[in-house]
């Protein structure tokens, strides 16, 4: 198995994380059972898959954004751990005002595969100032 090569098993689904296009970002998860995300509500929504992913990774789940344009479908508690080895479901949230139905098979988010690096946090009295230092929510205009 090379570097890149990712360990999946399949828990409940037939179902495997596959790119579109070459070279994309995200692969495509796909749903495992029927489920229904109810109009301005939210629903968790099984893979039906287990993954191993390499030390010193993350998974993160981001929307599909085809979903997002035309039904109002988002997704959140997107970080999947290297050392997790749990079903991954997928929590989406239905900002419509009509109930959104899955079927087996359907793409419903994308997963990103990214490094990461771990840092020790350390309590300090003071940060080092910075041009922008507090400037947040808006302050850089429009």
């Amino acid at each position: 198995m090379n570097e890149s090569s990712k360990k999946i098993c399949k828990a409940t689904g037939p179902f495997i994380p596959s790119y579109s296009h070459p070279k994309d970002a995200g692969a495509d998860l796909k749903a495992s059972e029927c489920s229904i995300v109810p109009a301005r509500g939210k629903a968790l929504v099984s893979t039906g898959l287990c993954l191993e992913l390499p030390e010193g990774h993350v998974g993160l789940i981001w929307p599909r954004s085809g979903l997002a344009v035309k039904h109002s479908i988002d997704c959140g508690a997107g970080v999947i751990d290297s050392t997790y080895r749990g079903e991954i479901k997928v929590l989406l949230f239905n900002h419509s005002d009509e109930n959104f139905t899955i079927e087996p098979g359907n793409r419903i988010a994308q997963l990103l595969v990214q490094k990461v690096e771990n840092i020790n946090f350390i309590s300090v009295d003071s940060l080092e100032k910075t041009q922008r230092n507090k400037g947040g929510f808006g302050s850089t205009g429009k």
